[in-house]
This record gives C-alpha cells, structure tokens and sequence, in this order.
C-alpha cells in the first residue's frame, strides 16, 4: 500500500490496519490521527516514537494477539497471516531445537505469566532459542522492558512492510 492510500484510508480501516501492526488501540489511534503523513518513513518515524510510551499494560494488551513461537498459527486474518510469515523459519526448525524452544515457552510463561515475544522474521530457531534462554534468567521490570521493545520491532517491521511510498517517489530521478 502507498503512502497516500493509507493517508486516504477511512479512519476505522486506518485503525485497524494499525491494529495487525501492534495490538495496542492508544498507538493505532495515535498513528491514525497524525495523518497526512508526507512520506512513509515519516510515519514510521511517528510510530516509532509511540511506542517509547509502552510499558507492561501495552504489552499484556498486545500479547493477546501474538501465538508462541513455533506454535502453529491459526486463524485467516491479517494478524494470523503475519505471524505465519514471521515465524517461517521455525517449519525447518531442528527436532530438538523445536522441543527445547516449547520447554522454553511453558518455563517463560511460568516465570512471567505470559508469552515469551521476539521478533521472529530474520532469526534463525537457534537464534530465538538462544534469546528465550538468556532471557528467562531476566528480572520481571527488564523482561518487560525487552518484550516491549521486541513488540515495537514487531510493529515497525509490519509497519514497514505495508505501507512504501509511491513508485515514482521511490525511482531516482
């Protein structure tokens, strides 16, 4: 999608195509109300800086919506579709990095009472089985403070993959 297409968006379908960038209604709101944007990087600029705002509320809001990494994604929707793309790496994941990586989660989840996140696209299963185990040994304000930032690469990343400025903006002149 171009710039000026989701410029011109109806504010609710603006909304909630922010919404399957990131779960959070404020931040969707607050990307939505800025429009004109002027380019898309501007908008990536905007978004970014709401998500400095988030903290554990915005999190558990947002974690609703996100599967565990490398469990299978269900459902037809954007967010779902999403979520499949990132996590593509983990269909060729190793058995036993697989295992370990669902051992990780049900001990994540024990610890800090909800869904380890990482930003999956680009890792490899070793790579995110590596951060799950480092970060299970994290303080629950530093977990947070990590998961927050993954959720916001996440957005920024989703956010980055929908909306390009107009071909002849992107061709040098």
């Amino acid at each position: 999608m171009r710039i000026d297409e989701f410029n011109e968006m109806d504010a609710a379908d603006a909304r909630a195509l922010a919404l399957v960038w990131a779960a959070i209604p404020r931040w969707a709101d607050g990307v939505v109300v800025r429009r004109p944007y002027s380019s898309a990087e501007e908008l990536a600029e905007i978004a970014e800086r709401l998500t400095r705002t988030w903290g554990r509320v915005e999190l558990d809001a947002a974690l609703a919506h996100h599967p565990r990494i490398g469990a299978k994604v269900s459902g037809a929707d954007a967010e779902a579709a999403a979520s499949r793309s990132e996590q593509s790496s983990m269909a060729d994941a190793d058995a036993g990095v697989a295992a370990r990586i669902a051992a990780g989660n049900v001990a994540y989840e024990r610890r800090f009472g909800r869904v380890f996140l990482i930003r999956a696209a680009g890792r490899t299963p070793d790579e995110m089985l590596a951060a799950l185990e480092s970060r299970l040994t994290n303080s629950d304000g530093d977990e947070v403070r990590e998961a927050v930032a993954q959720l916001a690469e996440i957005a920024l990343l989703r956010l980055r993959s929908t909306v390009h400025e107009p071909i002849e903006a992107r061709m040098p002149s």
